[in-house]
C-alpha cells in the first residue's frame, strides 16, 4: 500500500521550468542567449505532461513578463512539485547589489528571490549563468533551494561560457555519470564546470569565471561537495533521459552540436583579440561566424 501511495504521489508531481534569455546588448550575445534558451525549451518540453515550461526570449524577456510567469508558477505549483529557474544573459554588480539585465528595467537578486519564495514547491533550483552572479547567491539561498552561479563573486564581470556547457550537459548522455537514466543538478554542474575550465585551458587564457553552488541554504557557496553541500543537488533531477537525449545522441546531431561549439569558441576568441585586430577585419570575421552559427542553430531547431 505504501509503495502504491508513493507511486501515485510521484505520478502527480510536476516540475515547473522557467528559462530566461536576458538582454544581449550585442548581436552575438543576443544570438547565443536566445539559442541557449531555445535549446532548453526544446529539451524540457520533450519531458512530457509533468513538465510545465515557460521560456522568455528576446523582447519577451522583460521584468514584467518575468513577474507574470513566476506568478503563474506560484499559482499552480504544489509543495510536492519541483521548480527550476535558469537565468541566461548578463548581470551587473555596482558594489552594492546584483541585477539581472532584462530588456527595460532590471531586477535585483532579492526581488528575484522574493518571486521564487512565493512558489510553494519545496525543492527548487536556481541556475544563474550571468556575469557578476556570485554575489546573488546570498540573496537567493534558502533551505530546500539549490543555487548555482557561474561566477564566484561580483567582481567576475566578464561574459561567461558556463551557460553554454550547462545547456550541453542536458543534451549529452555522458553527463549521466552514475548511469541512473537521469541528470541531476550536481551532475550538470560538474559537467559544465569541467567544460568551462577546459575552455580556458584550450584558449590559453586566464579563467575569468569560477562556478559555485549552495544547497544548504546558508553560508558561502562552494565549488565541490562536502560538509553537507551537494546532497540536495545530487537528489534533484533536472532531466530524465528520454527522447530528447536519444535525439542528441544521433551522430548527425552530435556533429552539429560540435560545430556549434567550435563556432562559439571562434567568436569568443575574436572578441578576446578585438583590441589587436583591424576593425574592418574583426567585423567581417565576426559577421561570417555569426551567420554560420545561425545556420547551424536552424538545423538544430528542426
Amino acid at each position: 500500500m505504501a509503495a502504491m501511495l508513493l507511486g501515485a504521489w510521484q505520478a502527480r508531481a510536476a516540475t515547473y521550468y522557467v528559462v530566461v534569455a536576458g538582454l544581449g546588448g550585442e548581436p552575438d550575445y543576443e544570438q547565443r542567449f536566445n539559442a541557449a534558451a531555445k535549446d532548453l525549451d526544446r529539451v524540457f518540453k520533450g519531458l512530457g505532461d509533468t513538465a510545465h515550461v515557460y521560456t522568455l526570449n528576446a523582447t519577451e524577456a522583460t521584468a514584467a513578463r518575468f513577474r507574470q510567469a513566476l506568478g503563474e508558477v506560484a499559482r499552480d505549483a504544489k509543495p510536492e512539485d519541483e521548480f527550476v529557474l535558469v537565468l541566461i544573459g548578463h548581470g551587473s554588480f555596482d558594489g552594492v547589489e546584483y541585477k539581472f539585465n532584462f530588456a527595460g528595467p532590471d531586477l535585483t537578486a532579492p526581488q528575484i528571490a522574493e518571486l521564487c519564495d512565493r512558489v510553494a514547491a519545496k525543492r527548487q533550483l536556481v541556475v544563474n549563468t550571468t556575469s557578476a552572479r556570485g554575489i546573488s547567491v546570498a540573496a537567493l539561498e534558502r533551505p530546500g533551494r539549490a543555487v548555482v552561479a557561474a561566477t564566484k563573486s561580483g567582481t567576475e564581470k566578464n561574459a561567461t561560457v558556463f551557460a553554454r556547457y550547462w545547456v550541453e550537459a542536458l543534451q549529452d548522455p555522458a553527463a549521466d555519470v552514475d548511469k541512473s537514466d537521469s541528470i541531476s543538478a550536481m551532475e550538470a554542474f560538474s559537467y559544465a564546470a569541467k567544460k568551462t575550465a577546459a575552455f580556458y585551458d584550450a584558449q590559453k587564457r586566464l579563467a575569468t569565471e569560477h562556478a559555485v553552488f549552495d544547497d544548504v541554504g546558508r553560508g558561502e557557496p562552494v565549488r565541490e561537495t562536502g560538509n553537507g553541500q551537494g546532497q540536495l543537488m545530487s537528489s534533484l533531477t533536472v532531466l530524465r533521459l528520454g527522447g530528447s537525449l536519444q535525439a542528441s545522441n544521433d551522430p548527425g546531431r552530435r556533429a552539429l552540436v560540435e560545430k556549434k561549439e567550435k563556432l562559439e569558441q571562434q567568436i569568443d576568441t575574436l572578441k578576446y583579440q578585438k583590441a589587436a585586430m583591424d576593425p574592418d577585419d574583426y567585423k567581417k570575421q565576426l559577421t561570417a561566424a555569426l551567420v554560420e552559427l545561425a545556420k547551424v542553430q536552424q538545423e538544430l531547431d528542426k
